[in-house]
């Protein structure tokens, strides 16, 4: 493959500018901090300085694709979640599966995986190989090892087979020119992951050296997914194809199935410095980021230069490292207009760098599918689950008053008026359609109104390509918009992008269950104590107050007794909504095409409100993405050679 010796250098050195950590692992805040290099070249690895910078660099790769829009959408678009949005160029559309472009070798943005795990790999290997003879302890190691086996794991659930020599041997560090290539079987794959991250557990601490550090727990979680996900391919129910070719022992799928039980539970009942947050509020509310339920994230902080990667100036670059996929599942609200008490027609609701708005690119809508009758956020999970209000924005508070203009009030709908700080747009339950007139409204974005109230509203059986529920979780928040409306909200969030959390213990425990592994909790326990905290809610993100709601009893009572793969699926899509996990977990479990392969959406004007169905082919072949172009034509290879690379589906 094509990994010179200038490109890992160039990517580390972009690692070490970037990345909130230290090449000296010590800060004032004993949190992950940088200091920039001008050179990293592999002689480094010779030094205890240098292993150090490399093992910052291992942290520093999780920002580009960790919080890239383009990454998030691979990972979201074209599966029961999300679609491409009105704005959507052709990574979305491509993406999207549904006739609107095509995904290729060239188009699909998994390439972003591709182009930066292969570096940090090879750091690994160079850091695990030279680290002893530096005088690195055996806790420090296992980080190398953790973050080598966490790039390979998203390698081979995204590619399949991919290579474990890089041109020097198997899993050997290389700092030479290599123009050639050969893909392992994924059981070889699996293997080499298995046993990284086994060393891990054992010599990493419990508790993180530094905030944000890994520790036992952490190699865990991703031993306990990697056992699930490779019982899930020796199993193959639905026969979906691998490449390279190799032959699957279904009858070894049982054992993993109970490793990956075992290891949660473990993990559990031995949570060290980890735990659930009280509600599922405070697991995503911006103020409390590198929370004790947060096991791994890409870090990020308001200094935009070292902190953030950021462009500076408060305008963001729409690239890595800054974190920016929030962009993307945002609507473009500030087109709303209202007439204010002067006469002037304002913007009600203004651009803002806070967590519920933020910067709008519409290249992502969710499916509506998901907000109606048989959804996920059905009208009955809306009453009870506090997941729905933690997710999405959806009431808009005004703020114009925050831009200087002392204007006291506007006209909403009905002719009320509406202040500053009130609610001038909300998204409604599917069962209040019938009581809303669309008719002499809002004509323009397609708005409707209800008796008696200001607001002017839309049922979300009416949510399109144009306009959608934000997913509040991931938005932007500062500490520095001295009560405006924040001079840098365009540019990327300050915020961390988080990565692993401790309740998904709790959902591969419960899916290890329902194929069969046994142990004193069943997946139905499991579930519940996911679904009785989201029960609980002591805030109101969407109200902006203080509540003290308990409706844990009724979200047990709505739990089926037989819990199934799909409504494990379910659970997930509830607590990880938008975040990038969905394409994994469909592929994972072979239900991509059964549940992704139609939906429904309106259409791209704000006034197009039926929902129209669209159907996507999703081939077997698909359940692997392309192998990048840029990989293939890099390479010294015959053409029939480069063809043999690729993966099946993407040979044109």
């Amino acid at each position: 493959m094509n990994m010179k010796t200038n490109s890992i250098k160039h990517i580390l050195i972009a690692g070490l500018l970037c990345c909130g950590l230290s090449t000296t692992f010590t800060s004032c805040s004993d949190i992950l901090d940088e200091q920039p290099r001008s050179q990293f070249d592999p002689s480094f690895f010779t030094t205890k300085k240098g292993i150090e910078g490399g093992l910052t660099s291992l942290y520093a790769h999780l920002r580009y694709f960790y919080g890239n829009g383009y990454w998030l959408n691979i990972c979201e678009t074209g599966t029961d979640e999300y679609t491409y949005g009105q704005s959507a160029d052709g990574n979305f559309k491509d993406a999207d599966l549904s006739g609107v472009g095509k995904l290729t070798s060239s188009s699909s943005r998994s390439d972003l995986l591709w182009g930066t795990a292969f570096a940090n790999i090879n750091t690994a290997s160079g850091i695990i190989e030279n680290g002893a003879a530096a005088g690195i302890s055996d806790a420090l190691l296992a980080e190398a090892y953790f973050f080598r086996a966490f790039d390979y794991f998203l390698l081979v659930q995204t590619f399949g087979g991919v290579p474990l020599d890089l041109g020097a041997g198997d899993l050997k560090f290389n700092t030479s020119t290599v123009r050639t290539s050969k893909r392992n079987t994924v059981p070889e794959v699996y293997d080499a992951i298995f046993k990284d991250l086994e060393k891990a557990v054992n010599d990493l601490p419990e508790t993180p050296r530094l905030t944000g550090a890994v520790t036992k727990n952490v190699a865990r979680l991703y031993l306990a997914k990697a056992y699930l996900t490779y019982a899930w391919w020796l199993e193959n129910p639905k026969e979906i194809p691998t490449y390279p070719e190799c032959q699957r022992n279904a009858s070894e799928a049982k054992k993993y199935f109970q490793n990956a039980y075992d290891l949660s539970l473990t993990a559990i009942n031995n949570p060290g410095p980890y735990a659930l947050q009280p509600t599922f509020y405070d697991v995503n509310v911006a103020t409390n980021d590198r929370n004790s339920e947060i096991m791994l994230y890409a870090d990020h902080d308001e200094n935009e230069k070292y902190g953030n990667g950021g462009a500076g100036y408060g305008w963001g670059s729409g690239g890595s490292p800054e974190n920016f996929a929030y962009w993307m599942e945002t609507w473009n609200y500030t087109e709303m207009t209202a007439k204010s008490a002067s006469g002037a027609v304002i913007n009600p609701v203004q651009r803002e760098a806070v967590q519920a708005l933020g910067r709008p690119w519409t290249r992502m809508a969710p499916i509506a599918n998901n907000f109606i009758a048989g959804g996920v956020w059905n009208d009955d999970v809306k009453a009870i689950d506090s997941r729905y209000d933690a997710t999405f924005t959806l009431r808009y508070h005004t703020n114009w008053q925050k831009s200087g203009n002392s204007e006291p009030y506007v006209y909403g709908a009905n002719g009320l008026l509406v202040g500053p700080n009130d609610v001038y747009f909300s998204w409604v339950p599917e069962s209040e359609d019938s009581k809303i007139n669309y008719t002499g409204a809002d004509g323009k974005l397609g708005f409707g109104e209800m008796p008696g109230r200001a607001d002017f509203v839309v049922a979300v059986n009416h949510i399109s390509r144009k306009k959608f529920p934000i997913n509040w979780k991931i938005g932007i928040y500062r500490t520095d918009n001295a009560g405006g409306l924040g001079s840098k909200v365009n540019g990327g969030s300050p915020r961390p992008w988080s990565i692993a959390k401790f309740s998904e213990f709790y959902l591969i425990a419960a899916e290890a269950a329902v194929k069969g592994a046994n142990g004193y909790m069943s997946a139905y326990d499991l579930v519940n104590v996911l679904r009785a905290r989201a029960g609980k809610q002591t805030f109101n993100q969407n109200d902006n107050v203080a509540v003290n709601i308990d409706n844990s009893t009724q979200m047990i009572a709505a739990t089926p007794s037989v819990i199934t793969i799909d409504y494990i699926l379910d659970e997930r899509s509830r607590e990880y909504w938008g975040e990038g996990y969905r394409w994994y977990d469909l592929v994972r479990t072979q239900k991509w095409a059964e549940r992704a392969s139609s939906y429904s959406i309106a259409g791209d004007g704000y006034t197009d409100k039926d929902l129209k169905t669209f159907t996507r082919d999703i081939p077997a072949g698909y359940y692997l993405r392309p192998i990048p172009q840029g990989q293939l034509d890099g390479m010294e290879m015959t053409d029939e050679e480069k063809k043999a690379y690729q993966n099946p589906a993407y040979r044109d």
